[in-house]
């Protein structure tokens, strides 16, 4: 296939890129502590850390699980918390001990943490006391064998930091009862890490860096193996799309988006750290009034976010009074940006909201919208350096320009594969080709747009939701014969989750069976609507067909 991309590269971005310009992560976390040892790095709840004291915790951390736990090179330690300074010193910790990161949504229910947990065999978990008793229901069903408890407070000093851990443990009543056995506080690892002996790991790029949970194109949740060549690669790419506007040492970046999402840990953890950047960490990105506060303090240059929190934001009184002079750039994924949105976003702030296309088995990156194109297009832009899309028929077979088929890619960024589940692996990568699993077109000029997905993928505000894990929970309800999940518009998530259910008991209530999938589904893949039918529609062999509840 021509790339006629090439044609439209925006000065000053290459082509290609080097995915071993790096030997590991671990050489440009080291990289950055020595270039920009006193600028901050993290900023959370007012309190803010240096390079070098992002080092010294860090190492501490690693040196703690690698001389105390005992854990090395091919270990998986989970990370269950929100964006909290913790964050950032934990994923590098357990790089730096040589270790795999599995990031894990706070919000999960007991069922799927343990999936979770067993899948990636985990042998340690660092988590925050508000989720503490999620794990201590499953604590018995699963092996991790070292569980690091951490409070909100515990890295914003002494006082301050005593009295958030009691407003939220008491006041605000965010901690439920838990029984947890084996726990060790996250200030000792630190307070006894400072005092081992760290050992730099023999890591190189076909080492894990992490296992990124993901339903993937198909199927149930799966663990991506992303190297730390495809994470290098990735930010290579990302950096070179963005070097014509970013500044190393001179960016301040806001980072809403969790850090336990591939979007945020690539695009604003890992990628503005490389540029030496200042990281200002959003812990509840949902209560817009404090966010728009903390922005108005934090001169920012760059924000990224998806369609439903730039929309939110600009809703939420206060907004306009924000100083957006030194803002460059703001980054809009996980999602599909809205045309309205777009345009106010770009009226209210005076720049652009770029758009890009990625998932988690390409780490992110696949597409970004060139720095340089004016006014907003409906693109998810060009594909990013050293990264070949197609657009293919059912056969396999290119399409012309402007036809609709499935995206294929590849590059250096995309996945090992999922980890433990080879047959799922061949469905997904082919012949070296990733196959999306999305419907989309390239016009003349080489752009790309997203036309639909091909699976029945559901997405809620930028987050995967899978209609079988949905429809199994439902199951579950002894009162329902048969159900079916699909995606539905709607204005603030994008889509939602709505159930078509044949009811098996006539006593059987929307609100009921909307109450038994919150106990065992995190919020988001809760369904919103729920509709009786006496009969769903189904194919000659049995399977329902979602589509035509769609369209319906």
């Amino acid at each position: 296939m021509e790339q006629v991309w090439l044609k439209r590269y925006p000065a000053g971005v290459p082509a290609e890129i080097n995915a071993d310009h790096y030997h590991s992560l671990l050489d440009i976390i080291e990289q950055s502590i020595n270039k920009f040892p006193d600028h901050t790095a993290f900023v959370n709840m007012g309190k803010s850390i240096t390079y070098r004291e992002f080092d010294k915790l860090s190492k501490a951390f690693a040196a703690y699980l690698q001389k105390e736990l005992g854990l090395g090179k091919g270990d998986a330690v989970a990370v269950m918390m929100p964006n909290l300074l913790q964050n950032p010193v934990v994923i590098a910790g357990i790089l730096r001990a040589g270790c795999t990161v599995v990031n894990v949504n706070p919000l999960y229910t007991p069922r799927e943490l343990e999936h979770q947990l067993n899948d990636s065999k985990a042998k340690g978990i660092v988590i925050v006391e508000n989720f503490a008793h999620t794990l201590a229901a499953v604590q018995k069903k699963v092996k991790v064998e070292h569980v690091i408890l951490t409070k909100m407070g515990d890295m914003l000093g002494t006082l301050k930091g005593t009295i958030v851990n009691l407003v939220v443990k008491h006041v605000k009543k965010l901690v439920p009862a838990y029984q947890l056995s084996k726990v060790i506080p996250f200030k000792e690892v630190l307070e006894k890490g400072q005092h081992l002996k760290y050992q730099m790991p023999d890591v190189d790029g076909s080492d894990l860096a992490f296992l990124q949970y993901t339903g993937g194109t198909t199927g149930v949740s799966k663990g991506a193996m992303l190297t730390h060549r495809n994470m290098v690669a990735n930010l290579e790419q990302a950096s070179a799309c963005l070097d014509p506007v970013l500044e190393e040492g001179k960016e301040r970046v806001v980072t809403a988006l969790p850090l336990y999402h591939i979007f945020a840990l690539t695009a604003n953890f890992l990628v503005f750290m490389k540029y030496g950047a200042t990281n200002l960490l959003i812990t509840n990105p949902r209560d817009l009034p404090a966010f728009i506060k903390e922005l108005k303090a934090f001169p920012f240059t760059a924000l990224t976010g998806v369609n439903t929190l730039f929309n939110g934001l600009m809703n939420t009184p206060g907004f306009t009074d924000i100083d957006f002079s030194q803002l460059k750039i703001s980054l809009g994924g996980g999602m599909a940006v809205q045309r309205p949105v777009a345009e106010r976003w770009q009226k209210l702030t005076k720049t652009r909201l770029l758009e890009g296309y990625g998932l988690t088995e390409c780490c992110p990156l696949v597409t970004i919208t060139p720095y340089d194109v004016d006014g907003f297009t409906g693109s998810i832009g060009l594909p990013a350096p050293s990264t070949v899309i197609r657009i293919v028929d059912e056969d396999g077979k290119d399409v012309p320009a402007g036809e609709p088929g499935e995206m294929i890619v590849q590059g250096p960024q995309v996945m090992k594969g999922y980890y433990n589940r080879p047959e799922e692996t061949d469905k997904t990568i082919k012949d070296g080709w990733l196959y999306t699993g999305d419907v989309a077109r390239m016009d003349e000029d080489g752009f790309f747009f997203i036309v639909d997905r091909k699976k029945d993928m559901i997405l809620v505000s930028g987050f995967n939701v899978f209609p079988n894990e949905i429809e199994e929970v439902a199951a579950m309800n002894d009162k329902v014969l048969e159900v079916a999940a699909v995606g539905v518009p709607n204005e603030a998530a994008g889509e939602v989750v709505k159930l078509f259910v044949v009811k098996k008991d006539p006593s059987l209530t929307a609100e009921e069976l909307i109450a038994h999938c919150k106990q065992h589904l995190t919020g988001y893949k809760v369904p919103k609507q729920v509709e009786f039918r006496d009969e769903l529609p189904k194919t000659n062999v049995g399977k329902i067909l979602r589509r035509e509840l769609r369209e319906s």
